[in-house]
């Protein structure tokens, strides 16, 4: 199992915890930071983000062990210093991917996923993407591969500096003081999810807040413009899978009917929510205007449907876990299937809280992949004891049943009305 995988089956307990004292704290301080439907499409979206990870995949251009291995000058000792400095390059390359993120058109269908909860909590930090298969992050680092600064370095480092970047996410904490001066801090943090026009595309550093002071891009947080969260495009669903790759389908549309030929071209490399004169008027795209007049997204759901997705929830991240532990003795065809496996389980138990019926297409080939899984594995769960293939065949049977009586119920119920 490798380091990441490790960091995370210890971290993602951690996370749960802290989101669940949030939660009580904001209750009894009578502040309403979580909405269901909000927060389970966040933890969905977290379940999702580590299945990809849990197996590795994406696509590096250029790695950094390759920039160590053909551009190091000088050896730098000792350990500690060479960790300082990768810890520092680190996050200099994490500022001006974040920023790449933001500002160019293909680039923010990698990102758009984090910042498309309507609310600000710990919970929507885990709202990660899927779409970010690509990774190029090791152009960034040159610096330390001319010091010779070894690639297991970053290896250990580059969990710690992911996680770090988790507790800023709240609406909880005040502004810290003198640390405002040093490190990212949640009023910070709010400046950059907020859509408002004081604060958008602002506060891009992720630990060290000397970047944006460096590079143009900082912004305190007034005390007279509270920030509005989200997206100036809603996402208008719960569905972590969808909003991974809604952007990318709306440019990829606009692409293909713009006229003219430059226009198809450079709408990938444009500003963040370029389109062309010609497709803008034919086929408008909501967006917001004033911030100050959003209209959170919001489905009517039934307590049943919310405890129901919740348990779906719980199953994700059970399997989730199975499978990280999984992720080094597996071979790799297996275990890419289970991770679809997981990420189409998310799909159709989402899908049902945005009132789509298509919810029960996914839910038919959830089980049928499931079938499969049981089929290359002796007609087991991946070899695991008799008891566990039980549960998990009778889980099965449940889930599609259920998801069948609330396509009925709620679903199918509302389209008649």
């Amino acid at each position: 199992m490798s380091f990441f995988v490790t960091s995370l089956m210890f971290s993602i307990p951690i996370f749960l915890i802290l989101i669940g004292i949030e939660a009580l704290a904001a209750g009894r301080m009578g502040i309403k930071i979580n909405r269901p439907a909000d927060m389970i499409s966040s933890l969905s979206s977290g379940v999702t983000n580590t299945v990809r990870d849990g197996i590795n995949f994406g696509f590096i251009l250029i790695s950094y062990s390759w920039l160590v291995e053909h551009l190091t000058i000088y050896k730098l000792e000792p350990v500690w210093l060479a960790v300082v400095i990768a810890f520092i390059v680190k996050d200099f390359s994490g500022y001006w991917i974040h920023r790449m993120d933001h500002r160019i058109n293909v680039f923010w269908n990698r990102h758009v996923v984090h910042h498309s909860s309507e609310e600000f909590n710990l919970s929507c930090a885990l709202r990660q993407s899927i779409s970010d298969t690509v990774r190029f992050g090791a152009i960034f680092m040159v610096p330390a591969a001319f010091l010779g600064i070894p690639a297991y370095i970053f290896v250990v480092i580059g969990p710690i500096h992911l996680f770090m970047q988790f507790w800023y996410h709240t609406r909880l904490i005040d502004k810290l003081g003198w640390l405002e001066n040093i490190i990212v801090t949640p009023s910070h943090h709010r400046v950059h999810h907020a859509i408002n026009p004081e604060y958008l595309d602002k506060n891009y550093s992720q630990i060290f807040i000397i970047w944006d002071k460096l590079f143009g891009s900082f912004q305190s947080e007034l005390p007279d413009v509270k920030p509005v969260y989200g997206i100036l495009r809603p996402a208008k669903t719960w569905n972590p899978v969808v909003i991974n790759f809604k952007h990318i389908w709306q440019l990829i549309k606009d692409a293909v009917r713009t006229e003219r030929v430059w226009d198809k071209i450079r709408i990938w490399f444009m500003p963040t929510g370029w389109r062309p004169d010609d497709v803008k008027l034919k086929h408008p795209v909501k967006t917001i205007e004033d911030p100050y007049e959003q209209v959170k997204y919001k489905t009517e759901n039934s307590i049943s449907l919310i405890y129901w997705s919740c348990i779906q929830m719980s199953v994700g991240l059970a399997l989730m876990f199975h499978l990280l532990v999984l992720s080094s003795s597996v071979s790799t065809p297996p275990a890419l299937l289970y991770a679809l496996f997981l990420v189409v389980h998310v799909f159709a138990y989402t899908s049902l809280l945005d009132k789509r019926n298509y919810g029960m297409y996914f839910e038919g080939i959830k089980f049928i992949l499931g079938m499969v899984l049981f089929v290359i594995s002796d007609l087991t769960w991946f070899h695991s004891p008799n008891y566990v293939s039980i549960i998990m065949g009778f889980y099965f049977i449940l889930s599609f049943s259920i998801t069948l009586y609330f396509i009925k119920t709620e679903i199918k119920k509302i389209a008649v009305q």
